[in-house]
């Protein structure tokens, strides 16, 4: 009795510690859009809680879908793969936008039918999916596709099936299958609503988020010399022009919402331009992301004095003569001056706006942007308009207008920067690493803090005959922001600017300048064994060959540890970023056991002769590194999820039940105590 009871609770052990997950399933059909033309239909159903990710994740992100599909002398394919809207959200772990679906994703793949005989078509999925806790390593499902002799539109409505059944004489069994395409289409288009009412609530706080930072734009490009100086000029204007109070507080507010028109007018046209597909690119694109640091250098430049960007003086006259007309076209065209006059000022600001709400990937993002900013533009403007006598409470136009010209000019060129660093990572030159990145910026906040202190003068600036208290509290703001990022050069996070400059691991020195950890002087000093890799930044020494890693074990007389990870696994990264590095959990990992990381993900192919036939996919093999860790952990471990970490003897044989995504550092800690005591 007690064995039967030791064997069940191994059983349910066994279960709780080692799962085989399957949250995706994926089926086929065909629909007809033309007597020629049909798409291939491919829909993923997720479970509650996983996600499956888009064909255009960026490089170094996690791994893409994929399709595949044979080659066939009966039809062609008609561009790529469509897929639908789903969510895209700001990694802070990969530090890039990524696209991803949750519940169900739709792809279609158009093709041009070549032949009228019935014929099928065979194709690939290549996908990974994660959840809060595991990411699943990459996977491949066989897809397959029946195009029928017969041509017929299924995506037309029931009665127009029926019709088209009288006519051609449709079979059952296709008419069966048109029906279940069209309630098909129905509930993907309510699980697509469920979706989308997901996503809006994220998007709601990127657009809030959006919002926000124009508005206090629009207020600073109204300290720029070339808009605080209209507000006197426009106040005039309007008590020449109201017959009574009332009028002109009717006609201050016209000229405010003239305002906001013009500039959300301008949104619309780059979202309608652009599109919503185009938007999401822009964050990673490499050639849009060189353009905008172009773009943010020219207006920098200018913000800092070295020439103007105007619009022709020819649009500014025409302009003028439409508003001395008066009347609601005369007080729209009044508001239009404003934003061409002012265009040298407000431009950069508005075109960095519309930069960084396009690159958010939202198609309403720069409607948004725009929104804001004219926001804060129309409403002093009004609220001066509409009471003449708050003007005695303005300060005087004066050099102090040029200084909030040049710290714009200053903060414009340091962002420039951050999209030139994009760029950069995505193509992986390495030419703009932590340290170059961080230097600029250095140097960038430094020249701001001697501006500000008036060691340094530009062409338009006043003579400085003392600091105002302002002018010095900005001051000592960028010196201290300055002083803060120089340890940075030294290794330091810098939790404060994470999110602009390259993750530390794209570092010349991912330990720190000046240090000698994994440089050549370590290696001189310390023998790594064969196989063997020191992990920057903490120096951890591990494998990624598991024969290697275990003759070593052996050697050293101690425990393994199997790091199942990969190089697209979010949770993976957490571990190493927050519970590895603390000092219980490091120590551990330094000297008390022997790490093997396997990567699932790892697509450099199998040595030739070293290529091996799947055992979970008969008739398949194996091409690459990760499908062979893949395969291993899912055959030994029953367990298919990462991150996953198993304690080990040189045997093979478990120390302690194995352990996924394990945030709690002390319950990590533990894990790894009790499993070392059964080894000793």
């Amino acid at each position: 009795m007690k064995k039967i009871i030791l064997l069940l609770a191994f059983i349910l052990s066994a279960n709780v510690f080692a799962q085989i997950h399957n949250p995706v399933k994926w089926s086929t059909s065909v629909v007809a859009v033309s007597d020629t033309k049909y798409d291939l239909v491919i829909q993923a159903t997720i479970d509650d809680g996983w996600h499956l990710y888009s064909q255009s994740v960026p490089e170094n992100g996690p791994v893409s879908t994929a399709f595949t599909f044979s080659k066939n002398a009966n039809y062609e394919l008609i561009g790529k793969p469509s897929e639908e809207k789903g969510h895209t959200v700001n990694d802070p772990i990969f530090e890039m936008k990524i696209k991803f679906f949750e519940g169900k994703a739709v792809f279609k793949q158009r093709i041009n039918v070549l032949s009228k005989k019935a014929f099928k078509i065979s194709g690939e999925v290549e996908f990974m999916v994660c959840d809060d806790a595991n990411c699943l390593p990459p996977s491949y499902v066989d897809l397959n596709f029946q195009i029928p002799e017969t041509t017929m539109a299924g995506a037309v409505q029931t009665k127009e099936i029926e019709k088209a059944e009288n006519a051609n004489g449709l079979v059952a069994e296709e008419k069966t299958a048109i029906d279940s395409v069209a309630k098909t289409e129905v509930k993907a288009n309510t699980i697509e609503k469920n979706a989308a009412d997901k996503s809006d609530k994220s998007s709601d706080r990127s657009l809030l988020a959006i919002f926000v930072i124009a508005f206090f734009s629009g207020f600073a490009a109204l300290l720029t010399p070339c808009v605080f100086p209209m507000i006197p000029m426009t106040v005039s204007f309007f008590t020449k022009q109201s017959k009574n109070r009332a009028v002109g507080i009717k006609n201050a507010i016209i000229y405010g919402l003239s305002i906001v028109i013009i500039y959300v007018l301008l949104g619309s046209l780059v979202s309608a331009v652009f599109g919503a597909d185009a938007l999401n690119a822009l964050s990673t694109n490499v050639w849009f992301n060189i353009i905008f640091f172009v773009l943010l250098v020219v207006f920098a430049v200018s913000f800092l004095g070295a020439f103007e960007i105007m619009l022709p003086n020819s649009w500014a006259n025409k302009v003028d003569t439409k508003a001395d007309k008066g009347g609601l076209i005369g007080i729209f065209f009044m508001a239009l001056a404003l934003a061409i006059v002012s265009f040298s000022c407000t431009g950069p600001i508005v075109g960095t706006l519309l930069v960084q709400a396009a690159a958010g990937g939202n198609q309403v993002g720069p409607i948004v942007g725009m929104l804001g900013f004219s926001l804060a533009l129309a409403i002093p403007f009004t609220l001066f308009a509409a009471f003449p006598g708050w003007l005695n409470s303005l300060p005087k136009s004066g050099g102090w207008l040029n200084t909030v010209k040049v710290v714009l000019g200053f903060l414009e060129l340091a962002l420039a920067f951050k999209f030139l660093s994009n760029a950069d990572l995505v193509l992986q030159l390495h030419l703009l690493e932590r340290e170059v990145f961080l230097a600029i910026w250095i140097a960038i906040f430094g020249v701001l803090a001697f501006y500000l202190f008036g060691k340094i003068q530009l062409p338009h600036d006043s003579p400085l005959t003392h600091i105002s208290v302002g002018r010095l509290s900005l001051g000592l703001l960028s010196l201290t922001f300055t002083i803060y990022m120089i340890p940075g050069l030294w290794g330091a996070p810098l939790n404060l600017i994470s999110a602009f400059p390259p993750a530390q691991h794209y570092s010349e020195s991912p330990y720190g300048v000046g240090s000698s950890q994994g440089s050549g002087a370590t290696t001189a000093t310390t023998a790594i064994p064969e196989g063997a890799h020191l992990m920057a930044p903490h120096n951890i020494l591990a494998f990624t060959d598991y024969d290697l890693g275990m003759a070593y074990a052996k050697k050293v007389n101690k425990p393994v540890m199997l790091d199942f990870t990969g190089y697209a696994c979010v949770n993976c990264r957490k571990m190493e970023q927050q519970v590895w590095p603390k000092e219980q959990i490091l120590s551990i990992l330094n000297n008390e056991v022997v790490l093997i990381s396997l990567y699932v993900d790892d697509k450099r192919p199998l040595p030739a002769g070293e290529e091996i036939e799947s055992k979970l996919r008969p008739g398949k093999k194996l091409k690459y590194v990760g499908q062979k860790w893949s395969e291993f952990q899912t055959i030994k471990y029953k367990a298919n999820a990462q991150p996953f970490y198993v304690l080990t003897n040189h045997e093979g044989e478990n120390l302690i039940d194995p352990v996924g995504y394990t945030p709690d550092v002390e319950e990590y800690h533990t894990w790894l105590k009790k499993g070392i005591a059964n080894f000793k």
